[in-house]
C-alpha cells in the first residue's frame, strides 16, 4: 500500500525540514508531497536544494507564497506580503525561480487530491470548523472519485469529514501555529496520521539566526521558530477571511 508523507508550509526553515525528512516514516514513504509555501523564509536556497535532492519521490505543489516569490524575483510584484519574502526572492537562483514557476496548483494521486489552500484557490482560507455549506462551495468541482483532499496554508493541522469526503490539513513544517514543533501528515490508504517532529526549538532558531544572511534572521527565528502563534491568535486572523 502506497505511503504518502505530506509536508506543507516549510517557509525556508531548514532545520525543521531536515528534522522532518529524517523521520523514519518520511524516509520510507513512497511519495513525499510538498504542499506549497516552500521557500518564503530565511533559508530559501538551501531549502529548495534539499527538496530537489528528494528526486522522483517528491511531488511538488505550488502555494501562494511560491507564486509571490516568482513574481518578486521577476520584478512583477510591487506590494510584498511581508518583509522576508522580497529578500528570499532576491536570493533564488534562476533555476529555482523557474522550478517554482512551473509547479502545478494541485495534484491527484489515486483517490487523493493535494493542494495548498483549496483545490480552486491557492490562498483561500477555510478552517476545521467552517460550516459544511462553506466546505461544499470550496470543494465544488472536485471529481467524485476524489475521496480525500489534503491541504496546508493555515499552518494548523486537522482532519474532518465533509459530506463523505475526508479533508486533511497537514499543518506547517516551518511555521506551525497553535502548537510548537513541525507538523506533517502521513497517508496510508484511507488511514491518515497527523504527526509532529520533536526538535530542539532553541537550537533550530539559533541555527537560522547563524546560517541565514537575512538581516533580521534572529528576530524572524524568535517569532516563528523559537516560539509560535497560538491557535487563538491564528484563528483571530484567519476567521474573517474564512467566511467566503
Amino acid at each position: 500500500m502506497e505511503r504518502i508523507a505530506v509536508l506543507a508550509d516549510i517557509h525556508g526553515v531548514l532545520p525543521a525540514l531536515e528534522a522532518v525528512l529524517a523521520e523514519p516514516d518520511v524516509r520510507s514513504a513512497d511519495v513525499v508531497v510538498l504542499a506549497g509555501d516552500l521557500a518564503a523564509g530565511p533559508q530559501p536556497v538551501e531549502t529548495l536544494d534539499l527538496l530537489v535532492g528528494l528526486g522522483s519521490r517528491a511531488v511538488w505543489v505550488r502555494g501562494n507564497a511560491d507564486r509571490e516569490l516568482v513574481s518578486m524575483a521577476r520584478g512583477e510584484q510591487l506590494d510584498p506580503p511581508d518583509q522576508v519574502s522580497p529578500w528570499a526572492a532576491a536570493q533564488l537562483r534562476p533555476d529555482q525561480v523557474e522550478l517554482l514557476s512551473t509547479l502545478p496548483t494541485s495534484v491527484t494521486i489515486g483517490g487523493a487530491l493535494f493542494c495548498h489552500a483549496t483545490p480552486r484557490d491557492d490562498e483561500e482560507v477555510v478552517l476545521v470548523d467552517s460550516p459544511v455549506n462553506r466546505w461544499a462551495s470550496v470543494l465544488d468541482g472536485v471529481p467524485d472519485e476524489v475521496r480525500t483532499v489534503v491541504c496546508g496554508h493555515t499552518h494548523m493541522p486537522f482532519a474532518r469529514q465533509v459530506d463523505r469526503r475526508l479533508v486533511v490539513n497537514a499543518g506547517s513544517v516551518g511555521m506551525p501555529y497553535g502548537a510548537p514543533l513541525p507538523s506533517w501528515a502521513l497517508l496510508t490508504g484511507s488511514d491518515v496520521q497527523l504527526r509532529r517532529t520533536a526538535i530542539d526549538l532553541t537550537a533550530a532558531a539559533d541555527r537560522v539566526a547563524a546560517e541565514s544572511s537575512y538581516p533580521d534572521a534572529a528576530a524572524w527565528a524568535d517569532e516563528y521558530v523559537r516560539t509560535n502563534y497560538s491557535d487563538t491568535e491564528a484563528l483571530a486572523a484567519f476567521t474573517p477571511r474564512a467566511k467566503g
